[in-house]
This record gives structure tokens, sequence and C-alpha cells, in this order.
């Protein structure tokens, strides 16, 4: 199974939006990662906000997307606004070195 990458793109997206969002549809009131995804990174752009989030498999993926993420922000109270524009990949290089923003 190959490394998968998505990036999701919400125009008009606000920090607070995202913040209610992620207390949802992550474990541990949004503090840990959902089964199966290896990175999750978010920020502000400048007409919005951007995720990029890798997970182990696209199965993985499919998983979290259709069980957690869609029924999940369906039920936020001032989420992000959606849906957004979405991008997917198989990852070919995958490095980090630890660091925490």
């Amino acid at each position: 199974m190959a490394t998968f990458g998505i990036i999701h793109r919400f125009q008009g997206g606000t920090r607070e939006q995202y913040e209610n969002a992620l207390k949802v549809v992550h474990p541990d009131d949004g503090k840990a990662l959902p089964e199966g995804q290896l990175l999750h990174l978010a920020g502000p752009t400048d007409d919005g906000w951007l995720i990029v989030a890798v997970h182990d498999s696209q199965a993985s993926w499919e998983r979290f997307r259709d069980d957690t993420l869609l029924p999940g922000l369906a039920s936020v109270e001032q989420g992000l606004p959606g849906p957004p524009e979405e991008m997917t990949f198989e990852v070919q290089t995958f490095r980090t070195q630890h660091k925490s923003a």
C-alpha cells in the first residue's frame, strides 16, 4: 500500500473554524491524529485555510473520510466552509525532522 496525501483548501476558512472542526474529527479533542494518519499540517492562506494530511494508505484515508470526517464536519457548529477544494496524491517521498509549531 502506498502512502497517500490529501490537500484541502477552505476558501474563507479561519483558524477558529478549523479548531472547532478539529475537536470533532480528531481524537482526544483534536490533540491526536486519527488511526492511519501520519502527518497533519494546517495554516492560513491569503484567502482561507489549508490542510495537508498524509495517511498510511488510500484505504485509511477513505475510512477516515467516510466514517469520521464527513459526518463530523456536518455536525460542527461554526466549522469550516465547505466543501473544500481537494487534491489527492500518492506520496513518493516522506521525510521529516521532529518539529512542532
